[in-house]
């Protein structure tokens, strides 16, 4: 088995990373690695239903997509990420319990009695320290979870609230489950550093043929082209997305009005402004403007910069309009 921890604290190419360890190793590996403030959505959600948008963009948090399924879960840097690449047979290849014991044994040396759950998660005292999913490509299968060991809760907390009500779509929604960091349990202050170099040690240490491994430049430059080509993409991250509804509601000094959309790959098809308001000119002509563009607050202020709404709606503002499409 080779062990490898990341250079690098990108999620674009962390994610990338595991994908082309997937597809291009024949070994067994082990990679573990930490990320700067980051959302990561599973492959089968809709992105803009499970973040807080304005926060998000507030704190500068990425925000990316991992080709595994399961819920939407915060990285930081006192998060600790863990990857397993095995091969296998058809159909035995997801294993949960054998894929997460080299870190529940790690976990114990460190004095932590914890155990597996229902969900595949890591619960320490009932609480929740790690998520995890799979991906399954040909006869190989990466299992991989997130530990949860020095992060920020009142930032992963606010990063993750959303009003999914205001979406329609049969997108996999995540789980909400009350977390703890691991960090709050041990015996002795010890930082997210050395608790990785503990669990590096524990697989070189008790896995036969483990030995370390660095990415060499190869390894690098196809990692970086894969971030570039798909993982910093927002047709990855956002246009990825199933097709949605989405309802928004605005109450402003001119009367209040809701957007009715559907959004198809993260393009807006549909658009239907109703409401209690002045209309100054015909509102489909608004409607029009919008359909046809990605459903993204740039793109949106961009194309309304050469709109002045309140000449449709009398007393709203062109910003106005932006927020209630979010």
């Amino acid at each position: 088995m080779l062990c490898i921890i990341s250079p690098y604290t990108n999620p674009y190419f962390n994610l990338a990373a595991e994908e082309y360890l997937l597809k291009s190793f024949q070994e067994d590996l082990f990679l573990l690695y930490r990320n700067r403030p980051s959302i990561v959505v599973g492959k089968h959600q809709n992105t803009l239903a499970e973040i807080n948008l304005p926060f998000v963009q507030e704190n500068e948090i990425l925000v990316a997509r991992r080709i595994t399924g399961g819920g939407t879960v915060f990285h930081d840097l006192g998060n600790l990420n863990f990857a397993f690449f095995t091969s296998g047979k058809e159909g035995e290849l997801v294993d949960y319990k054998r894929a997460t014991t080299p870190i529940v044994e790690a976990l114990k040396k460190n004095g932590l009695e914890v155990r597996l759950g229902k969900h595949n998660e890591l619960l320490l005292k009932g609480l929740k320290i790690s998520g995890t999913a799979s991906h399954v490509f040909k006869q190989r299968v990466l299992h991989h979870g997130t530990l949860l060991f020095s992060s920020e809760m009142g930032k992963l907390s606010a990063a993750l609230k959303s009003d999914k009500e205001r979406f329609t779509d049969r997108a996999v929604k995540s789980v909400r489950s009350r977390v703890t960091n691991i960090s709050d349990h041990l015996k002795e202050s010890v930082d997210v550093e050395i608790f990785q170099e503990r669990i590096l040690a524990h697989m070189l240490q008790n896995y036969k043929d483990a030995r370390p491994y660095q990415l060499g430049r190869t390894d690098i430059a196809e990692i970086k082209a894969l971030r570039d080509s798909k993982y910093s993409t927002w047709e990855w991250n956002f246009g990825y997305s199933p097709k949605y509804q989405f309802c928004g509601s605005i109450s402003f000094k001119g009367g209040s009005l809701e957007l009715h959309m559907n959004v198809v790959k993260g393009v807006i098809k549909e658009l239907k402004i109703v409401g209690d308001f002045t209309s100054l000119r015909d509102i489909v002509l608004l409607e029009q403007e919008l359909v046809g563009i990605i459903h993204d607050p740039e793109t949106i202020r961009n194309k309304l910069s050469g709109v002045d709404v309140s000449n449709y709606i009398r007393g709203l503002e062109n910003e106005e309009l932006l927020m209630g499409m979010f």
